[in-house]
């Protein structure tokens, strides 16, 4: 029920408004966000390195409401590679289509996206195309596989809660492309995913597992510790290096694991978002795990 209200509140614009202007807000968003500006982001990044930590940068925002507001949210992305060259940051960015404008025209979404990689790939570095809800999925893998035939540098986003992800992991690692494997963070409806946390749970193993298998250097994004359990295990057994994958997780969130994983020699990037529009993600945070609420209201009512 908690999940299902904040994944609501996270689609209320007055609430959103009212929050993301709000002067308490950085307070309330510190644990999970760098801050609002890429400068502030870079010195997160430039400390989670010098800790051992890869980094992906994401300027928060999706779902714009013009080509020129995509065109803005590209030339940021672009100014954070820059940042990224500069600094010789370990880090990647990610990206949200309907941040660079997919909803309004696939061409110039394209066009933006296309930009990015080709800088990336100058650099020796990646983009992360992130995946949204449904109906974005072909239209997500689609640019993926135009852009990887002709730069390579992306990596592509599987959610394990759709019943398409099996096919959908099965064509990529087909492609070669790398895929980063979520269990999925959308309200989806259960004619396309599994309406029960075990059945997702279940279906994350098994994508692993072929990941592992037949992936291209796959990324185990997870913060649960039975399902990294079973890759840690799975890892040992079948003697799989640890250069052939990394784990992902999100920036503040399961800290003393993210400590364990790295201290045992395995690569772990963080997620690390930035920028003022930051509601949507944040509300998501709370419903992927709601102990968060609880995490969030102590420290609210410290001093």
């Amino acid at each position: 029920m908690l999940r299902s209200l904040l994944l609501v509140l996270s689609r209320q614009p007055w609430l959103r408004h009212w929050l993301e202007t709000s002067p308490a807000a950085e307070r309330l968003t510190s644990r999970f966000i760098a801050g609002s500006s890429i400068e502030r982001e870079v010195v997160v990044c430039q400390r989670l390195n010098a800790d051992g930590y890869l980094a992906t940068l994401d300027h928060l925002g999706e779902s714009v409401t013009s080509l020129e507001e995509a065109e803005r949210s590209r030339e940021a992305y672009l100014a954070a590679l820059d940042q990224i060259a500069k600094l010789n940051l370990e880090a990647t960015v990610s990206v949200k289509l309907t941040q660079l404008g997919l909803d309004f025209s696939e061409a110039a979404c394209l066009a933006n996206v296309e930009c990015l990689v080709a800088r990336a790939k100058s650099m020796g570095r990646m983009v992360e195309i992130d995946m949204e809800s449904s109906p974005y999925v072909d239209r997500t893998l689609a640019l993926v596989s135009n852009l990887h035939a002709r730069y390579g540098s992306v990596r592509a986003v599987i959610q394990a809660y759709l019943y398409r992800s099996e096919s959908d992991v099965q064509n990529l690692c087909g492609q070669s492309i790398p895929i980063r494997l979520c269990k999925g963070a959308y309200r989806e409806s259960a004619d396309v995913a599994f309406p029960r946390k075990k059945d997702v749970d279940a279906n994350y193993v098994r994508l692993m597992f072929e990941l592992f298998d037949r992936g291209t250097y796959p990324a185990i994004a997870s913060h649960d510790e039975k399902i990294l359990d079973r890759a840690l295990g799975y890892v040992r057994e079948r003697n799989i290096a640890a250069d052939r994958f990394e784990f992902q997780m999100l920036y503040g969130v399961g800290r003393d694991l993210q400590r364990r994983l790295l201290a045992a020699g395995y690569r772990l990037r963080l997620y690390v978002p930035y920028g003022n529009a930051w509601y949507p993600y944040f509300m998501r945070r709370l419903a992927e795990r709601p102990a968060n609420v609880v995490f969030l209201a102590r420290n609210l009512l410290k001093n």
